[in-house]
């Protein structure tokens, strides 16, 4: 069975005084991420990928251990660029974000455009897809990103597409492979129905 299990970083360390590209993953994103290596035990995985931001190495360092799998890296699968800014604390965070995705092609306060960003990470999504090996391949990536991803696979404007439900994220979407197509919208790890039935039947941990 091949199939692309696309997983959120889950909860991070937020320090205003360190890059947020560099924010590790708290222990409770820890623990979450160890959960769902814990459900896949067992299966066979192709590869594990993830953007180079310390979150995503975090929870894919995770994965691929526990799962004996090869950690490859590609930072266009990072979230959009937001280095004019840095640390935006909430609620105004939130709010150039709803800004971000309303406005797709206008580079809000010198941040990437959402257009651009869905664009890189397309083609970040079927270049892994096409440098894998047949099978189940795990990325670890970002919400913002996966937003802009489940966009241009269900086919609708950003910001309309389906969003994760967990506020700490950690959820993943199922992809068919070969080229990417959504299978299963957005659950959170702590739901693994979805992402053992892309093993196939007959897998036990």
């Amino acid at each position: 069975m091949s199939a692309i299990l696309f997983v959120t970083h889950p909860e991070v360390v937020i320090d205003p005084q360190v890059p947020v590209p560099r924010w590790p993953l708290s222990d409770v994103g820890r623990a979450r991420m160890e959960t769902f290596a814990d459900a896949l035990a067992g299966r066979p995985v192709a590869a594990v990928w993830s953007s180079d931001e310390q979150k995503a190495l975090d929870g894919a360092a995770i994965l691929a251990a526990r799962l004996g799998a090869p950690h490859r890296v590609d930072a266009a699968l990072g979230e959009n660029d937001r280095s004019a800014t840095g640390y935006i604390a909430p609620p105004e965070f939130w709010e150039v974000v709803d800004e971000f995705f309303a406005n797709p092609d206008v580079s809000v306060r010198g941040w990437e455009t959402a257009r651009h960003a869905q664009d890189r990470i397309v083609a970040a999504t079927n270049a892994l897809d096409a440098a894998s090996p047949d099978g189940v391949v795990l990325v670890v990536s970002h919400g913002g990103v996966g937003a802009l991803l489940t966009a241009h696979l269900q086919g609708v404007t950003i910001g309309q597409e389906d969003r994760p439900g967990h506020a700490g994220g950690g959820c993943y979407l199922v992809l068919d492979r070969g080229p990417p197509t959504l299978r299963e919208t957005w659950r959170a790890v702590e739901e693994p129905d979805p992402a053992l039935a892309a093993f196939g039947p007959g897998r036990s941990p």
